[in-house]
C-alpha cells in the first residue's frame, strides 16, 4: 500500500481468526441463556456475550448468532433467563455449548418468569422480559429488562479466557 507523507495508513480489517483470537484475550464470565418455546420445548445455550446496561431500569444484554437454531425462540419469546455459572458447572457449560441432542437430560431446574428455566446451582440468575433486539453484523443483540434476580454469595465464578475455562484467583 502506498501512503502519502503525513497521511495515516488505513489498516486492513482483521481476519476472522485474528479477531476471534484477540477477543479471546478478554476474560468473561460464562452463562447459559434459557427459554421455553411456544410449544413448551426447553431451549438453552452457553454464552459469554453478557453485560449490564442500566441500573434504572435494570437492563442486561447478550447476543446470539443470527444462524443459531434457537434464534426463533429467543426472537419471538416474551421471557428468557440468564444463568451465570460457577466454577463447579464447567460440564454444564460444555454440554450447552455442544450439539448434544438433549442438552436438558437430567439437568435440574425450576420455572421462572414466563416459563424460562432457572438452572439449579447457578451463581446468579437474571429473569428477563425480552425488551428489545438489535441486528448488528451476524448477531442479534438482546436487551432484557430484569424482572427478578438472585445470587449465591461467596460462589467461585466460571471464567473463559483464550479458549479455556478458569476460576478466580485473588490478587
Amino acid at each position: 500500500m502506498s501512503v502519502t507523507p503525513g497521511q495515516a495508513a488505513t489498516p486492513s480489517p482483521p481476519t476472522t481468526r485474528a479477531f476471534r483470537d484477540a477477543l479471546g484475550m478478554f476474560a468473561t464470565g460464562v452463562t447459559i441463556v434459557t427459554a421455553r418455546a411456544a410449544d413448551g420445548t426447553l431451549v438453552g445455550l452457553t454464552a459469554n456475550s453478557f453485560n449490564s446496561v442500566s441500573l434504572s431500569p435494570p437492563l442486561v444484554l447478550w447476543s446470539l448468532s443470527q444462524a443459531a437454531a434457537s434464534m426463533a425462540t429467543f426472537a419471538s419469546g416474551s421471557h428468557y433467563a440468564i444463568n451465570v455459572l460457577g466454577a463447579d458447572q464447567r460440564a454444564l457449560a460444555e454440554r450447552f455449548a455442544s450439539k448434544t441432542a438433549d442438552r436438558w437430560a437430567g439437568v435440574p431446574f425450576t420455572d421462572g418468569v414466563g416459563g424460562a428455566p432457572l438452572l439449579d446451582g447457578a451463581v446468579a440468575v437474571f429473569e428477563c422480559f425480552n425488551r428489545s433486539q438489535y441486528e448488528e453484523g451476524d448477531h442479534v443483540i438482546f436487551v432484557g429488562e430484569v424482572e427478578r434476580c438472585q445470587h449465591r454469595g461467596g460462589a467461585s465464578p466460571l471464567l473463559f479466557h483464550g479458549g479455556r475455562f478458569y476460576t478466580e484467583h485473588p490478587l
